[in-house]
């Protein structure tokens, strides 16, 4: 009896997990096309940098002030060799991330960003000559297939916006892969990458912010009929960029890496449907099946790639250069957005 109240706790615990994850998510991408839409504050780097000031003053809070997490303790030289050149590859990802959803509809750029997995093992086969078995490029086949589709048919195509969507897949990618070396030896959870990435990341966007955008911000500011809303939802889509982060932690804590796997495209799914009922962007048949079948191909490479990993913890094969963990792509199995 006990084992199966101990069961049915955790599972509870993981789907509150996974809901109030989708919530934050959903809510921050919503507000954020909700910003540049309607209430034409048409600058993607003062948003981002508003993100990354109120990421950093919430990591600052959690960890120094309520200490719902330990600091993990990183050497001087180490935040300007390591962390400083991985918060310039981040703030590229997320500020791209914003430019694209201000350009393409937020179904659009959800389904590019699934694109993330096929660009990492392409970079890793052609830049650092990493070797992965059939079942890892199999499983890419209807990712790429369905972000084709999707991109044909899109009734509300915009060449920047999605260009910009694009090269932010790579952007993460290249995150991702240089987690591997520049972090190797730490290991950061959500709310520590924050604590230390946004910092820096406020550092490198808010000069290019003020240079590019000032002008037409304060230009925003004298000719917006409801200044003090608008800049309250602004100064809140930054709030719960943060919380955004802190779901993460809590989610990874509660879930198996399939379950965050799955849990992470449905999410999409949802976030597709909700902006759909809220901005009624047109979405054709094809559109809509383009975008299922990515999101189902992100499911069964996140499947494959589980599976080999299974395979390589039970037998790793020592002795031959290329054994099976080196045939597992640098995806980063339970890590999900950042700010």
């Amino acid at each position: 009896m006990e084992d199966g109240k101990m069961g049915n706790a955790a599972t509870m615990r993981a789907v509150l997990a996974i809901l109030q994850w989708w919530g934050f998510n959903v809510t921050v991408i919503i507000i954020n096309k909700w910003i540049f839409q309607k209430l034409e504050f048409k600058f993607p780097l003062t948003v981002s940098c508003v993100h990354f000031i109120c990421s950093s003053i919430g990591a600052y809070i959690a960890i120094k002030v309520l200490k719902t997490k330990p600091l993990i303790e990183v050497a001087s030289e180490d935040r300007w060799r390591r962390i400083f050149p991985m918060s310039f590859v981040f703030c590229i990802n997320i500020v791209l991330g914003n430019v694209s959803l201000r350009y393409i509809p937020v179904s659009f750029m959800q389904t590019i960003k699934s694109f993330t997995p096929a660009t990492t093992v392409i970079l890793q086969w052609l830049v650092w000559r990493k070797y992965f078995e059939w079942r890892i490029w199999a499983s890419l086949v209807p990712i790429v297939g369905g972000i084709m589709l999707t991109s044909v048919t899109e009734l509300s195509f915009n060449t920047f916006g999605f260009c910009a969507a694009m090269v932010g897949c790579l952007a993460t990618s290249t995150k991702t892969i240089l987690a591997e070396s520049l972090l190797h030896g730490y290991k950061f959870d959500s709310i520590n990458t924050v604590y230390y990435m946004a910092p820096f990341a406020t550092m490198i966007l808010s000069i290019p912010a003020i240079v590019l955008e000032g002008s037409g911000v304060v230009s925003w500011l004298y000719t917006y009929d409801s200044v003090p809303p608008a800049l309250a939802i602004i100064i809140t889509s930054g709030v719960l960029a943060f919380c955004l982060n802190f779901s993460i932690f809590y989610v990874i804590h509660s879930t198996t890496a399939v379950t965050f796997n799955v849990a992470g495209n449905l999410k999409v799914a949802v976030a597709v449907l909700v902006s759909w009922m809220i901005f009624r962007n047109p979405i054709s048949a094809m559109n809509a099946i383009g975008c299922a079948i990515t999101l189902v191909g992100c499911t069964f490479y996140g499947y494959v790639r589980h599976l080999i990993s299974q395979q390589a913890t039970a037998a790793p094969g020592p002795g031959t250069p290329r054994s099976r963990m080196e045939m597992l792509p640098l995806t980063g199995e339970k890590q999900g957005d950042k700010i």
